[in-house]
C-alpha cells in the first residue's frame, strides 16, 4: 500500500482533510504530535515542545502508528497526517538539533522508502485557530511552512500543493493526485 503524507504548518486543515478521506472509506493514520502534547499537558507539562525528549516521543508514537498501518507496498493507499520528516521540520523550527532517534527515523523513512515520494503540502487557509496544542501565530505558521518545504525537498520528496479552499475540493485533489501518483498499480 502506498503511503502518502499530508504535511504543512499547524492549522492548515490537514486533519480535516484526513477526516474527509476517512469518511470516504480510505485508510488514514493519525498525527502523533498533537496527542503527545495533550498527554504531556495532562501530566502537567504546559509547553511540552520545550521539554527534552519531546521529538523522540513524537517519533516513537509515529512509528507505532506506522506499524499498525501494515507494510508499505502495492495495494490501497494510506494517508498519514504527518511523518518523521515533519518532526524533523518541527525540531528545526524549535531550534533543536535532531536527536539520534529522530535522525534514524528520518534516515529509515528515506532509505526504505516508507512513504511515497509524493507528499501533500497543505497550504495555509490564511488564519490559525489557537488551541492548547497550537500556540502559533499566522506569521510563525508561514515561516514553519517554509521549513517543511525545505526539509521535504532536501530529502527528495516531491511536494504536491493543496491550496486553500473548501474541504471537499482539497480532499478530492488529494485523492486524484494520489491516484495519479500510484497509477494503475494501486487503488485510491
Amino acid at each position: 500500500m502506498p503511503r502518502f503524507i499530508l504535511t504543512g504548518a499547524p492549522g492548515t486543515g490537514k486533519t480535516a482533510i484526513l477526516r474527509q478521506l476517512e469518511c470516504d472509506g480510505l485508510p488514514v493514520v493519525e498525527e502523533a504530535a498533537t496527542d503527545v502534547i495533550a498527554l504531556w499537558q495532562a501530566r502537567g507539562c504546559g509547553e511540552p515542545w520545550l521539554a527534552a525528549g519531546f521529538t523522540d516521543a513524537i517519533v516513537t508514537l509515529q512509528r507505532q502508528r506506522e506499524q499498525l498501518a501494515g507494510p508499505a507496498g502495492s495495494g490501497e493507499a494510506v494517508f498519514f497526517d504527518r511523518s518523521p520528516v515533519c518532526t524533523l521540520a518541527l525540531s528545526r523550527y524549535l531550534g533543536h538539533p535532531a536527536s539520534p532517534l529522530l535522525a534514524a527515523a528520518v534516515d529509515r523513512a528515506v532509505a526504505e522508502r516508507v512513504y511515497h515520494e509524493a507528499a501533500f503540502l497543505v497550504r495555509s487557509q490564511g488564519f490559525v485557530t489557537p488551541t492548547a496544542a497550537r500556540r502559533i501565530s499566522l506569521a510563525e505558521a508561514i515561516a514553519f511552512e517554509e521549513i517543511h518545504v525545505q526539509t521535504y525537498a532536501e530529502l527528495g520528496f516531491r511536494l504536491i500543493e493543496v491550496p486553500a479552499g473548501p474541504l471537499a475540493d482539497r480532499a478530492e485533489l488529494v485523492r486524484r493526485a494520489a491516484a495519479a501518483a500510484v497509477g494503475a498499480a494501486g487503488r485510491v
